[in-house]
C-alpha cells in the first residue's frame, strides 16, 4: 500500500471521531516517516506506507490528541514539546500573547501563572528580546517540559520556572513585582460537555474550575495587586461566556478591564489594569 492509499484509508476511518480527519492522517504519516507534512505531500505520497503508521491511527481513533501522539504542538509560530502533563496550547490562546505584545513594554518583567508547557511566556519572550520572565506551575513534570522548551527555543537565559500554587499561603512572597502577568487558568465548568480527546487525555487540573468555571478567577484576581508594578497589566484568558462575570470579579478588586476577541470573534481575553 502506498502512502497516499494509507492516508486516504486513515482519513476515512478517523472521520468518525475527528473533524480534521485528513489533516490528522497526514500529520501522523509525516511523523511515521520522520518528515514534515509539506514534504510528505510533495515527495512521499507514492512510497510504500511505513508499518508504524497503523498504530498511530489506532491511537487517534481512540480519541488520543494528535499533539500527544506527535509530542509536539505549534503555537505562535514556535514548536513546543507537550506531554500528558501539560495542556495542549491552542490557537485561541495566541490572543493572550498578542494582547500582551500590544500592551506591555519591550523590557517587561513577566509572570506566567500556570505555565504548563511554557507556551505563553516563551512566545512573548521570543518577540521581546529585552524581556525576562518566570513561569509557575503546581506540576513539577509540567515545569520540566517548560524548561526543555525554553532550552530548545534558546530562551533559557531569560526564562525561569518554579513550582508554586496560587492556592497556597505565601506563594507570592519571593516573586517580586511584574510589569506583565499572563494567565490561562482553569475555567471549564465541572459538568461541561467536552470532546473525549480533551476530557479523557488533558490534565483535569488545568481544565475544571467549579460549577461556573470561575473558582480560580476568584482566587487569582484578588492576588494580582500584590504582584503587579504600578503600571503593570494582567492578561487573562476567559471562556467565551465569562466576560461579564470575570470583569465583575476584576472590578471588585479595583481593576479596569479591556476585552479582546479571538480570530473567531468570540470573547477570549481580558486585560486588567
Amino acid at each position: 500500500m502506498t502512502v497516499a492509499d494509507a492516508v486516504r484509508e486513515a482519513a476515512q476511518r478517523l472521520s468518525v471521531t475527528s473533524d480534521t480527519a485528513r489533516l490528522d492522517a497526514e500529520l501522523l504519516m509525516a511523523h511515521a516517516l520522520g518528515t514534515t507534512r509539506s514534504d510528505l505531500l510533495m515527495r512521499h505520497m507514492r512510497e510504500p506506507a511505513p508499518a508504524s503508521f497503523a498504530a498511530l491511527v489506532e491511537r487517534r481513533s481512540a480519541n488520543e490528541p494528535v499533539a500527544h501522539i506527535l509530542g509536539r504542538q505549534e503555537f505562535f509560530g514556535l514548536d513546543f514539546a507537550i506531554t500528558e502533563d501539560t495542556l495542549i496550547p491552542r490557537g485561541d490562546s495566541e490572543t493572550i500573547v498578542q494582547a500582551a505584545l500590544d500592551s506591555a513594554g519591550p523590557d517587561a518583567r513577566v509572570l506566567d501563572m500556570g505555565t504548563g508547557s511554557g507556551a505563553l511566556l516563551l512566545a512573548f519572550l521570543s518577540e521581546r528580546p529585552a524581556a525576562k520572565g518566570i513561569g509557575i506551575d503546581i506540576s513539577p513534570t509540567a515545569l520540566a517540559v517548560a524548561q526543555g522548551n525554553s532550552e530548545a527555543l534558546g530562551l533559557a537565559n531569560r526564562a525561569e520556572f518554579r513550582v508554586a500554587s496560587w492556592l497556597d499561603d505565601g506563594w507570592t512572597d519571593d516573586l517580586g513585582k511584574f510589569d506583565l502577568i499572563l494567565c490561562n487558568p482553569p475555567y471549564v465548568e465541572d459538568d461541561a460537555e467536552l470532546d473525549p480527546d480533551v476530557r479523557n487525555f488533558e490534565p483535569a487540573s488545568a481544565l475544571f474550575a467549579g460549577p461556573e468555571g470561575l473558582d480560580d478567577y476568584r482566587v487569582v484576581i484578588p492576588q494580582l495587586c500584590k504582584l503587579l508594578s504600578p503600571e503593570g497589566i494582567a492578561v487573562l484568558e476567559i471562556g467565551w461566556k465569562q466576560a461579564g462575570a470575570v470583569s465583575e470579579i476584576a472590578s471588585e478588586s479595583g481593576f479596569q478591564t479591556e476585552l479582546r476577541q479571538d480570530l473567531a470573534g468570540r470573547p477570549r481575553v481580558l486585560i486588567l489594569r
